[in-house]
């Protein structure tokens, strides 16, 4: 970790911050009865078992620097996580990703069976966008305009699903370094950075302030999927939580099996310090946020 980013009180405002996303989740999917009962708990399995919340902390960080209430940041980091834990859902599938580890637990899919997966992550994608809706999050509707349509261009065909679609053609296939910063760009990036922007919206910031935390969150997810990438290749199954080495069994597209690993950690480690420089405007108030810049390299799950 870049010293110049450490901050010894990050591990704590994480920790709170799960907490809150947490408690936010527990609330936002309930369990109803009836034969229907079967997807809210794998909805529930799916969402909440662990992670490192690192979205929703984004979105909670950043609202907190507009002075947005609590209740109303968790609600949109709870909409996040549940759109995250759909891609997941869904990635792990056979006929994606094939991957029987999630967290440290039986993906989805295996915890229940295919198709209930599958439904699991299209109620997720759809509840994730009707939190968003709902007069809670914010009182006015172009807020709320704004933070759905915010996501959805996140998630979509121009963003993680397309990214997706290109991983997916992209196995066995060499790639060069700027056609696999656009992949990850679109297939993690662009979830991060919206998570980034949102409290900014549900602030109603200016638009220069929009931007900077947005530049943020773009640098902070190029950073950060490299260290995901480094950890397949490093880490061991115990440390992530999900099968080790299966990105280069596949022969999945990354920088650090173009770059070598060297050179990718010292790639993500620069784009650490750009996404913090983004936040020099808003002083110490980011300081949790220049943390996580920090964090996200030199994590080890």
């Amino acid at each position: 970790m870049d010293v110049t980013l450490a901050d010894s009180s990050l591990p704590d405002a994480l920790a709170r911050a799960a907490g809150v996303v947490e408690g936010a989740l527990d609330t936002l999917l309930p369990r109803p009865e009836g034969p229907e009962a079967r997807l809210a708990e794998a909805m529930r399995y799916a969402t909440l078992n662990g992670g490192k919340r690192l979205r929703g902390f984004l979105a909670l960080e950043t609202a907190s620097l507009f002075g947005v209430s609590q209740t109303c940041a968790a609600r949109v980091a709870a909409a996040i996580e549940m759109l995250h834990a759909y891609s997941l859902v869904h990635d792990d599938l056979p006929a994606m990703d094939d991957d029987d580890l999630r967290r440290g637990k039986p993906s989805c899919h295996r915890a229940f069976d295919e198709a209930t997966a599958i439904l699991a992550g299209d109620a997720l994608q759809t509840r994730a966008f009707e939190v968003l809706a709902e007069a809670d999050t914010h009182s006015d509707p172009l807020a709320r305009c704004e933070l759905v349509a915010g996501l959805a261009a996140a998630a979509g065909a121009r963003g993680m699903v397309g990214g997706q679609m290109i991983d997916m053609l992209a196995e066995g296939q060499r790639l060069d370094a700027p056609e696999v910063t656009r992949l990850q760009a679109l297939k993690t990036g662009r979830l991060i950075q919206f998570s980034a922007e949102s409290g900014a919206l549900l602030g109603r910031a200016q638009a220069p302030q929009r931007h900077l935390l947005a530049a943020y969150g773009r640098d902070l997810g190029a950073a950060f999927q490299i260290a995901d990438d480094l950890l397949d290749t490093e880490g061991t199954t115990e440390e992530t939580g999900k099968t080790a080495g299966k990105d280069a069994a596949a022969g999945k597209a990354t920088l650090v099996a173009i770059l070598g690993p060297e050179r990718a950690r010292a790639q993500a480690e620069l784009l650490a310090r750009q996404a913090a420089g983004h936040l020099d405007g808003f002083g110490e108030q980011a300081r949790m946020l220049r943390a996580l810049a920090g964090f996200v390299v030199s994590r080890r799950s």
